[in-house]
């Protein structure tokens, strides 16, 4: 169970005995900054970062407990349910069931301009706090539940401005793409809610992925719907819906034909069509386009981008670099614009989760005495599966690194020189998506690592060919750590004024869903066990084990 903002884990402990699910153990959080958690009160470094710990105690309970993710519920009111809506769909975990209350996905500010007004401030002074304007008679008509909410020492009601902002963000988010939620999922509304506006709530609904769902909204309802006057209407219908989901076996979406049809392909299918030129849209693109070359007279990196393609292993070589170069200063300065946005600064943070579970994979193959060969089917140049070992105390025995691309081989073979590691790496040309290709390097690895290339293809019979062959090539109790794309802002940027790499073709990608991804992956024969993403949900690097044939 998850409890709202401000509140904590002893708030909602009624609930145990209300729903009487006896057969069920029940946990509850006092989430980072709330309660008797640690930290600053009300505070926490990124909303992320609060999404992270919702993986993390699941994980605790799955390792501690022995309770498997398809055997638990997850049940959570109004800020608590925003972060498992935004755990739900970046993470793709196999739970059996959501109960969502009042989701705080747009949070009723009543002031005009205020979220523009928080921004503001938040960039002149730097983060604070914003006290709650709720009290508790606009939570909940129960006089006892009032009374405690006014004399609880550990509710605070302060929220730091970047999580508040967060929030926001993290909502708008998740509301229009809810289709990548798959869970079976219970919503409540309240009727009659003070604090978060109910049209994100309905549009969430309707958009949810999940073939199994249900939406009631309680008629005078307030916000605290577990904690409501007459809230056992709302804990009737989550222990029927519980009761019903374990009731029946569990049947996840099949995903494996997404590329074929469904939201993803939909939207793709729509950024790959051509606008007419004298069309609003299509003049806006055109200039967009036009402004891009005129960026690569100036910015090093945009003109790399119009010569090797957007997409490329250069590219990306250049934007892990992150030296802002071009003509003179007002050169460096649009290169450093174009070396922070949005989704560079993404690939960046990628790096680093990447380097991170290579490490962790590389500690569990030592810790278990076994060797450490490392494979990477689509490499680029290389350079972040070689800066990953910079600060690691043992290298590998092996380590290949392989690409389609000659510019690429050429390129990664000098920087294994520069790094002199050319006594146990080499790099050579490779088909990522031949299987046979793929399943027969040698030495046969125990780390394979596949980063940044599926999300450049939408179909999804190459992925499945490319597993197949880490599959066959990865020993039984080896990793794999792939990397994925469940959402990006700039999607129509991309479409419509970068080049891919291949024959300088219009950029198109169409995204996978977390839950899609490792999907494929598990087909293949992994076990996903570990996984990161990046604080704005763009790109995730997972970890997976190779389990037996």
């Amino acid at each position: 169970m998850f409890h709202r903002g401000h509140e904590h884990s002893g708030r909602m402990a009624h609930l145990v005995d209300e729903l009487d699910l006896r057969d069920f153990d029940f946990f509850a959080w006092d989430a980072r900054g709330h309660g008797r958690s640690p930290g600053e009160r009300g505070y926490s470094p990124s909303f992320a970062t609060s999404v992270r710990d919702v993986q993390s105690f699941i994980e605790h309970i799955r390792d501690t407990f022995g309770i498997a993710e398809e055997d638990m519920v997850v049940l959570a009111q109004s800020v608590g349910a925003v972060l498992v809506s935004t755990w739900a769909h970046d993470y793709a975990p196999k739970v059996r069931c959501l109960v969502l209350a009042s989701p705080a996905f747009k949070v009723k500010l009543y002031v005009p301009f205020a979220r523009t007004g928080l921004r503001l401030m938040q960039a002149l002074r730097g983060n604070f706090f914003v006290n709650s304007y709720v009290k508790s008679k606009f939570l909940t008509h129960d006089p006892v539940r009032q009374a405690s909410y006014d004399a609880d020492p550990l509710i605070a009601r302060a929220i730091s401005v970047n999580i508040l902002l967060a929030l926001y963000e993290a909502g708008e988010r998740v509301v229009a793409d809810a289709q990548a939620i798959t869970i079976p999922t219970q919503l409540l509304i309240s009727g009659a809610d003070w604090v978060v506006h109910h049209r994100p709530q309905h549009e969430f609904f309707a958009r949810l992925g999940s073939p199994v769902k249900e939406k009631h909204v309680l008629d005078g309802f307030y916000h605290d719907t577990f904690g409501e006057a007459g809230r056992k209407q709302a804990v009737d219908l989550a222990r029927d819906f519980i009761q019903r989901r374990f009731a029946e076996l569990p049947l996840p979406a099949d995903l494996l034909n997404a590329d074929r049809h469904g939201a993803t392909f939909e939207e793709s299918t729509s950024l790959a069509r051509p606008l007419p030129l004298l069309s609003p849209r299509g003049l806006f693109w055109a200039l967009a386009r036009l402004n891009m070359k005129l960026g690569g007279w100036l910015s090093d990196g945009v003109s790399l981008g119009h010569r090797t393609g957007f997409d490329s292993g250069s590219t990306l070589d250049y934007v892990y670099r992150n030296t802002a170069s071009g003509a003179g200063p007002i050169g460096r300065l649009v290169d450093r614009q174009y070396l922070n946005s949005i989704g560079w600064r993404g690939i960046r943070q990628r790096k680093v989760h990447l380097e991170e579970l290579l490490c962790k994979a590389m500690d569990r193959l030592r810790a278990d005495g076994r060797s450490v060969r490392l494979l990477d089917i689509a490499a680029g140049h290389g350079r972040y599966a070689l800066e990953a070992l910079n600060n690691y105390p043992q290298l590998p025995d092996s380590i290949l690194l392989r690409d389609f691309s000659e510019i690429n081989v050429r390129d990664g073979t000098a920087l294994i020189r520069e790094k002199n590691l050319q006594d146990l790496a080499r790099f050579e040309k490779g088909d990522a998506f031949d299987r046979a290709s793929v399943a027969g390097v040698q030495p046969r690895p125990t780390v394979g690592i596949v980063s940044g290339l599926y999300e450049l293809f939408p179909e999804n019979d190459l992925v499945r060919n490319s597993l197949a062959g880490m599959a066959d090539a990865i020993e039984p109790g080896g990793y794999l750590i792939y990397t994925g794309q469940p959402w990006h802002p700039q999607l129509e940027l991309i479409a419509r004024a970068l080049t891919s790499h291949r024959g300088g073709k219009a950029w198109v990608m169409r995204r996978r869903t977390q839950a899609e991804m490792d999907q494929l992956v598990g087909v293949a024969g992994f076990e996903k066990i570990d996984q990161r993403i990046d604080e704005w949900g763009i790109f995730t690097v997972s970890l997976a084990r190779r389990v037996a044939a």
